[in-house]
């Protein structure tokens, strides 16, 4: 999978998070079946302009223990994400280091590895066309 295949895929499946829910960078990563590529789900996420048609819902995905990521220095963009997050109905607290959490027991959406279109079409031995949810986690990415 190349680096614009991946992209899309995270779109494809970020797409999919109902409102009202969140999920994990690594789980994405999971479900489009590049389970090692957490970070790079992060890094797809990131630097998504505001004006994609159809809108991408990125804050709905979070660090694996339900913190929201911190976005750099200087930056407001954990503030923007718990918005977003709180105008949507998800209940969004912050810790005693100042860290904003949201609960995963309550809000999180993890569905099973191959219970989702991923997006990703690879053709097999004979030239047809199939969705790919292998958890092999090789690729270019």
């Amino acid at each position: 999978m190349d680096n614009a295949e991946f992209h899309a895929a995270v779109y494809h499946v970020v797409r999919q998070i109902p409102p009202q829910n969140v999920t994990s960078y690594g789980h994405i990563a999971k479900l489009i079946g590049m389970p090692r590529h957490s970070r790079h789900v992060g890094q797809a996420l990131k630097w998504l302009s505001p004006e994609t048609a159809p809108p991408i819902p990125w804050q709905r995905v979070l660090a694996s223990n339900g913190t929201i990521s911190s976005r750099g220095p200087g930056t407001n963009g954990a503030q923007r994400q718990r918005e977003a997050l709180e105008a949507e109905g998800v209940e969004v607290t912050q810790g005693r280091s100042g860290e904003l959490h949201v609960n995963l027991h309550r809000f999180g959406w993890f569905p099973a590895v191959g219970s989702i279109d991923t997006g990703v079409v690879h053709n097999d031995s004979e030239g047809q066309t199939s969705n790919s949810d292998d958890d092999t986690g090789s690729g270019d990415v």
